[in-house]
């Protein structure tokens, strides 16, 4: 697979005559890859959100152009794995890996923040009091430096008056120094109660799989799918992979590598003058 996606999809019901892309799945399972996209999709199906969940952590799936197996694993203690070529890429639990479920708790919606709650760790100090005069300090004051330039007339350029720069003395707005609030009770914490739709028990639990489909699409041809298995038997699969796909595995680099020499045409040979630089002119010293 160059460019496309494989998967493998198990439904309760289908029409075969018009299943497609859009037909209603419980799981869908297979490699996707094209461009900057290249990873196994692990999807299910879960009618208490009416969604199709995919994991929340990818798992890449292999790119080169050899037979590759894949394998998803469902246990009965609500975990899962993920192999490819019988090696694990991905386990854990199922209510990890999808969001299933809804929260265990959520906050009470018959409780608020007290009216009265006092939430704020400082306030200004009410002994301080705003020093007098302290809103009489200008903010600029004329530069005590400054002279009038020897080429000022005041007749043609008017009164001269110096520029103004920022005072030293001015503090900005003021402002009581603050300290602790005695009436400070601490962050209002929002009691939490169980989630009525909190339901652990209702993923990924089907009961009524009858059809097995397959959506596939590739931008390039010469792809094949071959040795579909169906199975709550972890060791027969195991079995099965032994027989069918090890055994396309033993040797397949090197028969690749054969066709490629008996396929591919050969680079022909260049005499000298061909290996030349027809761009370069031979020139006459003058």
């Amino acid at each position: 697979l160059d460019c496309g996606g494989a998967y493998i999809k198990l439904a309760a019901k289908a029409d075969q005559k018009t299943f497609s892309g859009d037909t209603p799945y419980q799981i869908m399972f297979g490699p996707d890859m094209c461009g900057s996209t290249k990873k196994t999709h692990v999807i299910f199906n879960y009618p208490a959100k009416d969604e199709n969940l995919e994991a929340k952590k990818e798992i890449k799936c292999e790119t080169d152009q050899k037979s590759h197996l894949y394998t998803l694993h469902l246990k009965a203690d609500a975990t899962y794995e993920v192999f490819i070529d019988e090696e694990s890429k991905q386990t854990g639990k199922l209510e990890d890996g999808w969001d299933f479920l809804q929260p265990k708790e959520i906050k009470d919606p018959k409780e608020s923040k007290p009216e009265d709650w006092v939430d704020a760790k400082k306030i200004p100090d009410p002994d301080e009091v705003k020093p007098e005069g302290y809103d009489d300090i200008p903010a600029q004051i004329e530069d005590p430096d400054a002279e009038m330039p020897d080429d000022w007339d005041e007749e043609d350029d008017g009164e001269w008056e110096p520029p103004m720069i920022a005072n030293p003395e001015y503090k900005g707005e003021w402002e009581a120094p603050m300290i602790e609030n005695p009436e400070y009770k601490g962050e209002w914490e929002h009691p939490m109660i169980a989630n009525p739709d909190y339901a652990p028990d209702t993923y990924a639990k089907y009961t009524d799989l009858e059809y097995v489909g397959f959506e596939l699409w590739t931008v390039n041809s010469g792809s094949v799918f071959d040795n579909v298995l169906v199975t709550d038997d972890k060791a027969y699969a195991d079995k099965m992979a032994k027989e069918t796909w090890a055994k396309i595995k033993e040797g397949e680099s090197d028969a690749m590598e054969a066709w490629k020499k008996a396929n591919e045409p050969e680079e022909e040979e260049m005499d000298e003058d061909e290996l030349a630089d027809p761009e370069v002119e031979e020139h006459d010293e003058l």
